[in-house]
């Protein structure tokens, strides 16, 4: 067996690359539609005063769903994660941007996720109407320690691929889906919400969803910094049910 050390981890991680726009950029693409613009509203409004405008504006249009104001801003984000989360991230299309690390020209990390402790394991009720509950602590070793054990041996077979000059594009193809891949991905605050709204649960949401755990992950991180880039907007966002305007 390979010599290679492997990682394993029960975390995703998430950091912002870069960002544009505000809660005030969202404000003035809704303003232009009905504002004079020789009246400012930054001039005509004290801080607080335009704090609280806008967050009438903001609440307004996502109550309405008046969506392509919040199209004006973007955030880029540099993601890793298992391979299946991204074959789910990636069915969010309209708004987002991606590139992701390829494992044609280059080796892959031996970097790979199993399960925490916490995380539910069985499945409980028929398809459409279930929900999932935790393991017993025989069943999660039994899963960590297969996964781990299953890990080993494709990690060992694709450095021997490699090893003997098989290319990396037909090696690839011995890994599995909890090996981590990074991207970069790009969305602005309308395709954010979007994404929040379908891969958050929480009581908030007039929609209820019901994501998997490793993506639910993934948005949580980004929740965090949109609510944090964007107060305002993520405060209304929340406040009128969680839907993507």
């Amino acid at each position: 067996m390979t010599a290679t050390e492997l990682e394993f981890t029960s975390e995703v991680e998430v950091s912002l690359v870069d960002h544009s726009g505000s809660d005030l950029s969202i404000a003035k693409a809704a303003w232009v539609s009905t504002q004079d613009p020789t009246n400012s509203p930054e001039a005509m409004h004290t801080d607080q005063e335009l704090s609280d405008k806008m967050g009438g504006l903001l609440g307004f249009l996502l109550k309405n769903r008046h969506g392509t104001p919040f199209e004006h801003n973007s955030m880029t984000f540099r993601v890793s994660a298992p391979l299946f989360v991204w074959r789910e991230h990636q069915r969010h299309r309209v708004g987002f941007s991606y590139n992701e690390e390829s494992g044609r020209y280059k080796k892959l990390d031996p970097k790979f996720y199993i399960p925490s402790e916490d995380r539910a394991l069985v499945q409980k009720g028929k398809p459409g109407h279930y929900e999932y509950v935790a393991g017993t602590e025989s069943q999660y070793d039994f899963v960590v320690n297969s996964v781990k054990s299953s890990v080993k041996e494709a990690y060992w077979r694709y450095e021997a691929m490699l090893g003997i000059g098989v290319a990396r594009e037909v090696a690839r193809i011995a890994l599995p889906l909890n090996i981590f891949s990074t991207c970069y991905v790009t969305c602005n605050a309308r395709s954010l919400m979007s994404f929040l709204a379908l891969r958050t649960k929480s009581e908030n949401s007039h929609f209820p969803s019901y994501p998997q755990r490793e993506i639910e992950m993934v948005a949580e991180k980004y929740e965090e910094i949109f609510a944090e880039l964007f107060p305002i907007t993520y405060s209304k966002f929340d406040e009128f049910g969680r839907v993507s305007p």
